[in-house]
């Protein structure tokens, strides 16, 4: 028996030109290629060494372009040479998500249908390099993505699409990151059709309601437990996995990898009790037990383990 005929795809033969980097990139990557896009080039950013061995690692986007062999461009910057390649793809349409460069105007002007975004925030909020995890770090209840027209400025182009997700209380910035990424895929799917058809309009942002998510650094995993113990939960939530959230101690930093709100109270950073699965901490507004931790040098323990291997007396200082 044949197997019935397979109808037109959404975007069939669309020339596209997709420029992203990291995992969460490929899930749209993979669904325009479902959805019949003629995808023409990958722009990624150049290979890097990782690992202990220090090899070479190709990007997840250039991996992902090279199993479905799809011609990948790793420009280490964006010039005369670069821009006149995509000119003779004669691209449709540019889609973007996570590159981690910023386009030029030229680059924005080349494809017919402009340059779409996916952001993985509810613009304008959280514009800029790590939305999910400042997000949770700020303790937001709701997430989501966004699918915009780019400008020259930083995430402040008209939104097309906007999906919403709400935030666990308990929820990871790589947990969240693993749901916005398939999210992210379902809004251009979603989105695409009727942009290109002309009957989804694009609306501007309101520029005066607009925050900043800035990249994180290392010392932005650093704890305080002088933070009400929301926040410091919310700290641990959103620095996971990197930078993963931390405190300095005499043989060097313990880090914390999962926490759980409590009753309590003290003085900020004390050990006030034993709990079954771990050391109750105060904080400067209720307490924080340590569910998961891992000292220098050492692999991750439950709480309850950490107590069995460094007991800490009732009232010691953890930090």
């Amino acid at each position: 028996m044949e197997s019935p005929l397979i109808g037109p795809r959404p975007l069939d033969g669309l020339r596209t030109i997709f420029m992203g980097t990291p995992d969460f990139a490929v899930p749209t990557l993979e669904r325009l290629i479902a959805l019949g896009a003629d995808v023409v080039a990958v722009v990624s950013q150049p290979d890097r060494k990782k690992g202990r061995g220090r090899k070479l690692a190709r990007t997840p986007v250039a991996a992902c372009a090279d199993a479905h062999g799809v011609p990948v461009y790793q420009w280490p910057r964006l010039n005369n040479d670069s821009y006149a390649t995509l000119q003779a793809l004669q691209p449709a349409l540019c889609v973007v998500v996570a590159y981690g460069k910023i386009l030029p105007q030229r680059y924005l002007d080349l494809p017919t249908h402009g340059c779409l975004n996916g952001h993985a925030s509810l613009l304008p909020g959280l514009r800029g390099a790590a939305p999910i995890q400042w997000a949770v770090i700020r303790g937001h209840s709701q997430a989501g993505t966004c699918v915009m027209k780019m400008e020259a400025g930083m995430d402040t182009g008209p939104v097309a699409a906007t999906l919403r997700t709400p935030i666990g209380p308990d929820e990871t910035a790589g947990e969240l990151h693993d749901r916005l990424s398939q999210l992210t895929a379902d809004a251009f799917e979603q989105a695409l059709p009727g942009i290109l058809a002309g009957t989804v309009p694009f609306v501007a942002q309101d520029h005066a309601a607009a925050t900043l998510a800035p990249m994180l650094e290392k010392t932005d995993g650093l704890l305080d437990f002088a933070w009400p113990a929301q926040q410091v939960h919310d700290r641990v939530r959103g620095t996971a996995p990197w930078p993963g959230a931390y405190i300095e101690r005499p043989d060097g930093a313990l880090k914390i990898h999962r926490t759980r709100v409590t009753d309590g109270q003290g003085p900020p950073g004390a050990v006030i009790a034993h709990d079954p699965d771990g050391p109750r901490i105060a904080c400067g507004d209720g307490a924080v037990t340590l569910l998961e931790v891992q000292r220098p040098g050492k692999n991750r323990v439950s709480g309850a383990d950490f107590l069995r291997g460094a007991p800490l007396p009732i009232g010691e200082q953890l930090s």
